[in-house]
């Protein structure tokens, strides 16, 4: 299993930070540009990359991360493509962590297992398949641990006790802990009452709580880590400035969102 995503809180800790994590879609606008904007997120301080395979039906999306899947299927982006890209990501970036959060049918269709080994062999970190809950999620992390990928589960403030348990058990890397009910976007204010899920999965060992849904301003990122979170992920406010073309804009983003772990 790999441990990069334990050294990065580690070293975070000894740096009293959080963890800054930035998504975008692959394939969007295009693959090659996509690989130039995952190196531009590291090179502005982003801690964590999470990335999403384009999909017909990203059921866990907002209407941004939904229309840059649809561009990127419009380009004709595929998994293997995905996987190509992610594999020159590592090779120029040994140290970032890498999660990939996609859908059941996208890990299914060419079989689990083949699935997260041509992850692994992309070097890629995690893989968090979003429509997957956790009751019905045990051959998928069988499946990964099996190719020394990490299981990324999600919970929410709402999720029972006994499956939190269950998420705490099962997970690897960190658990992705959702801001507010619904899907991914920037377009709704993020809801937060986070403190008695994340000392519950403190309590049952459960990997390091990552917020998202809805996390795009710095007020966001600091009160998600004065909850207690160890980190965030922001999606839809990058992906949204990733369409309009705008890259030094998507930079100084992630830079002040970064900024906002050091308060």
């Amino acid at each position: 299993m790999t441990a990069r995503y334990a050294a990065m809180f580690h070293r975070l800790r000894q740096r009293g930070e959080g963890a800054f994590g930035a998504f975008v879609m692959l394939g969007d606008p295009d693959l090659e540009t996509s690989a130039r904007i995952l190196d531009l997120l590291v090179d502005a301080d982003a801690d964590m990359i999470e990335v999403g395979i384009p999909f017909s039906d990203p059921v866990a999306d907002g209407p941004t991360i939904q229309a840059a899947a649809e561009r990127a299927l419009s380009q004709g982006v595929t998994p293997s493509q995905c996987f190509t890209v992610l594999a020159a990501f590592r090779r120029r970036h040994p140290e970032v962590p890498v999660g990939i959060l996609t859908y059941a049918n996208i890990v299914s269709a060419p079989g689990r297992d083949a699935f997260y080994r041509a992850a692994a062999e992309a070097g890629v970190d995690s893989v968090l398949v979003a429509d997957v809950p956790e009751m019905e999620a045990a051959p998928f992390v069988a499946s990964a641990i099996g190719s020394g990928i990490a299981p990324v589960l999600i919970a929410a403030p709402n999720t029972p006790r006994r499956a939190l348990a269950r998420i705490a058990r099962m997970g690897r890397g960190y658990t992705y802990c959702v801001a507010r009910s619904g899907v991914t976007g920037a377009e709704r204010a993020m809801e937060l009452d986070h403190g008695a899920l994340l000392g519950a999965l403190a309590e049952l060992g459960a990997p390091p709580a990552v917020l998202g849904f809805g996390i795009s301003t710095p007020d966001h990122v600091r009160d998600a880590l004065g909850a207690g979170a160890a980190g965030v992920i922001s999606g839809s406010a990058i992906v949204k400035l990733v369409e309009s073309g705008d890259l030094p804009a998507v930079s100084a983003f992630v830079g002040e969102m970064k900024a906002a772990t050091r308060a």
